[in-house]
């Protein structure tokens, strides 16, 4: 619940090809969703996307990272922890330019809650610090080599806040799809509803064309009989 988006856009996504480093490989056959998605728990954002139910961008945007602008209507970022690059191309040049600014945007708020994040860690160092002098050689002791719960906490790996994470991903996910299939629906709706409007004005207008010519036509006979009285 922690993970919302923040920023959603349409786009087809491709990935570079890791044996050649240098051509594209479509990720999707058409224009997919692509959101930024901010943790408040963790107070970090990540670029996600899903076609169908898989999941084609799940990239954790850090300060080095740069997106980069190589046409009008494409742009791309390097993500070294999926050990790929990533492009997007857009429908107009202002898609592109709106993404860029985001990433920009995020890219910034990621930078600032790092330096946050290292100041607080400064701080709890230098209170441990300050504690440990006060503190008799046995507690300093315990302190250092840690009790068998703590080790037990740090040394094992974190599979359930993996999986929590996972599972908060999947909902947003799912939600997301579900919102697409949704609006898609609606558009199909108003296309076949626009489509039974148009067919029905063309028959409006072609029975007035009708009926006009029939009165034309009752008008000209009527002015032929009366030229006979």
């Amino acid at each position: 619940m922690g993970e919302q988006p923040i920023f959603t856009t349409r786009a087809h996504v491709f990935q570079i090809d890791p044996s050649t480093k240098k051509n594209w490989v479509p990720a999707s056959k058409q224009a997919v969703t692509v959101s930024y998605f901010y943790d408040s728990t963790r107070n970090s954002y990540r670029i996600i996307s899903v076609d169908g139910t898989k999941v084609i961008i799940n990239s954790t945007i850090t300060p080095n990272m740069t997106f980069t602008k190589t046409s009008q209507k494409f742009g791309q970022w390097a993500d070294s922890r999926a050990n790929t690059v990533f492009g997007l191309g857009f429908g107009s040049e202002q898609h592109l330019s709106k993404f860029a600014d985001k990433f920009q945007e995020v890219k910034e708020a990621a930078r600032l809650a790092r330096e946050r994040s290292q100041e607080k860690m400064e701080t709890s160092s230098n209170h441990s610090q300050e504690s440990g002098r006060e503190t008799p050689s046995s507690t300093r002791a315990s302190s250092v080599n840690g009790t068998d719960d703590e080790k037990a906490c740090h040394g094992a790996p974190p599979d359930s806040e993996l999986k929590t994470e996972n599972d908060k991903l999947k909902t947003a996910l799912a939600q997301s799809t579900s919102n697409v299939k949704k609006w898609e629906t609606e558009l199909e709706t108003l296309r076949e509803s626009n489509a039974r409007l148009s067919l029905a004005l063309q028959e409006s207008i072609a029975s007035v064309e009708h009926w006009k010519k029939q009165f034309l036509a009752c008008k000209d006979e009527n002015d032929q009989l009366r030229n006979k009285v």
